[in-house]
């Protein structure tokens, strides 16, 4: 499973917010725990059910999320 593919879509789930395997386990939840200082192996500690590669899948489908190109401004 690639990292990406554990990042999962379902109406039925979180209301179709992306979640980790299916899990109730939004993406944005990890992402918060991590820019609140939480470490990956609090994280684990606390969501037994995860595993590592999933909070690198979620930072991997933020990455992805933010990637646009940056046009140079025409200097006047």
């Amino acid at each position: 499973m690639s990292d990406l593919e554990r990042i999962t879509f379902n109406p039925d789930i979180c209301g179709g917010k992306p979640c980790i395997r299916g899990l109730r386990v939004r993406v944005r939840d990890v992402l918060e725990l991590l820019a609140a200082g939480a470490s990956p192996a609090e994280i684990l500690a606390d969501y037994p059910y995860l595993e590592a590669a999933d909070i690198t899948a979620c930072l991997r489908y933020a990455a992805a999320q933010v990637d646009h190109p940056v046009f140079p401004v025409a200097a006047e």
